[in-house]
């Protein structure tokens, strides 16, 4: 990883990175990079062997041809991951939009720049599927989530509200 002076002083990364749907076999690493942070530890089981929760949404999400779950390798060892929704809307004319969710990094790669290409991948995914719009959100507790993603040009122009159930 080299500090390139032209991006300010901004970390990247110079090893090369893959992207690929995530396999079963995946999953494992996949709910530690989840559960890797103060909110996700409330929230994620990481367990041997892992809820079976787990297998099914993985299932569910690896049979739908509107969600795609990425995985970011180095070499072999996948360093990262996000889910991909792909949503027709009647707004916007009729258009197409991609919805990036559950981004993480593994804790030993963070600020190398993986996650900065990890969106970059993912907004060109967006471009191939057609869409118009690219959506995220991010939890209001993650600052630096917050600042990321502003970086990396998105806006926060809606306030986004869920119900728990």
């Amino acid at each position: 990883m080299v500090v390139d002076s032209a991006y300010k002083g901004r970390v990247t990364c110079m090893k090369m990175i893959t992207f690929r749907e995530a396999r079963k076999g995946d999953l494992d690493v996949i709910v530690a990079m989840l559960a890797d942070d103060v909110l996700g530890r409330q929230r994620e089981m990481v367990t041997d062997p892992l809820p079976e929760s787990y297998s099914k949404a993985f299932q569910a999400i690896d049979e739908d041809p509107n969600n795609e779950l990425i995985v970011a390798c180095e070499g072999t060892r996948v360093v990262g991951v996000m889910q991909l929704t792909f949503t027709p809307h009647l707004t916007h004319q009729g258009s197409w939009r991609m919805t990036i969710e559950g981004v993480r990094t593994s804790s030993a790669v963070r600020g190398s720049g993986i996650g900065s290409e990890m969106i970059e991948w993912a907004i060109a995914r967006a471009g191939e599927r057609g869409c118009s719009l690219v959506q995220l959100t991010t939890d209001k507790q993650r600052e630096d989530a917050r600042r990321f993603y502003e970086k990396l040009g998105f806006k926060a122009t809606h306030e986004g509200m869920k119900l728990m159930l």
